[in-house]
């Protein structure tokens, strides 16, 4: 019997009904069906909180990778439904990366960015999925991991990126970046962002960071309102691996993919990679980036001319 996953947004009632419509449909076409929520890929934050105002703590909240894989998904469930937004979306790929699982993703949140498809259109698209019309596409996620003298405190897979900043995020910092065997590098500012083509049309963007195309093998590092006019974004190859440094006596607060994340101490050093996971989108048509660039965040739009302007009496 073939099996396959819904993750959903429990939170929302609408999606919580098609959930269950969905897998009645499925059930009813001979398949077995897992469920799980959006809620146990959620990274939470570290319950980092000493009272005498010390720095001495460690980060408590780890969940290893592997780990937040729902009961049930396996290597042989051929697909799973994400009903949701972007974030229940985020989710659902660091829940079922390790697996391999395509998701199709449908939207029943706002702008959802990262899905595929709108619910209205949710019928034909389960008729695709069974008749095997359809195609995969790949997306490059990071592995972000927290160190303090060698010891794995804290790890998460990213989609969309790694902020570092410190809080409140109103205070400019100093990072010590060095990326591969390249020579560190120091830059002040509010934070750092680093991102993967898919997160260059999140807070990279907002930041000033370039939008990449999801198949360019690259990984992008922008500065949060940076402290020189020579702190740019820089963008380079994603086998190279990134250390960060907090070069200050502030404690600092890290984000994955906004989620959630770990306090970050001054002599704690962050490291990132490409991961060995990628998540793996269900595409039922070929994938056209500027399409949605287009659709989402008005890039390209032609330009309206300007009505001409009146001749004097």
């Amino acid at each position: 019997m073939p099996k396959a996953g819904i993750i959903y947004n429990d939170i929302k009632p609408i999606a919580c009904q098609v959930t269950q419509e969905l897998a009645k449909t499925l059930r009813q076409h001979g398949w077995q069906v897992e469920m799980a929520t959006g809620f146990g890929g959620l990274l939470g934050y570290s319950e980092y909180a000493p009272s005498d105002g010390s720095l001495q703590s460690l980060p408590v909240c780890h969940t290893k990778i592997d780990q937040l894989v729902p009961p049930g998904f396996d290597e042989d469930m051929k697909f799973a439904v994400v009903l949701g937004g972007d974030g229940t979306v985020l989710s659902a790929a660091r829940q079922v990366a390790p697996k391999g699982i395509p998701l199709l993703t449908v939207n029943t949140g706002h702008l959802g960015f990262l899905t595929e498809m709108y619910l209205q259109h949710l019928d034909e698209a389960i008729a695709a999925l069974l008749a095997g019309n359809y195609d995969i596409e790949n997306r490059s996620m990071i592995t972000v991991q927290l160190f303090r003298e060698d010891a794995l405190l804290w790890e998460a897979l990213s989609l969309n990126e790694m902020v570092l900043h410190r809080e409140p995020l109103a205070g400019m910092c100093h990072f010590e970046i060095q990326i591969g065997r390249h020579a560190p590098v120091d830059i002040a500012a509010d934070g750092i962002i680093i991102a993967t083509p898919t997160g260059s049309t999140a807070y990279s963007l907002s930041a000033g960071g370039p939008v990449v195309t999801p198949d360019v093998p690259v990984f992008q590092l922008a500065p949060i309102c940076p402290h020189s006019l020579a702190s740019r974004a820089l963008v380079f190859s994603d086998t190279e691996p990134v250390n960060v440094f907090p070069a200050t006596s502030h404690r600092l607060v890290l984000v994955v993919d906004g989620n959630g994340g770990a306090y970050v101490l001054p002599n704690d050093r962050v490291y990132l990679e490409r991961s060995p996971y990628n998540a793996k989108f269900v595409r039922l048509k070929r994938p056209e980036f500027f399409r949605i660039l287009r659709e989402k965040l008005g890039w390209g739009l032609p330009h309206v001319a300007k009505p001409a302007s009146r001749k004097p009496s």
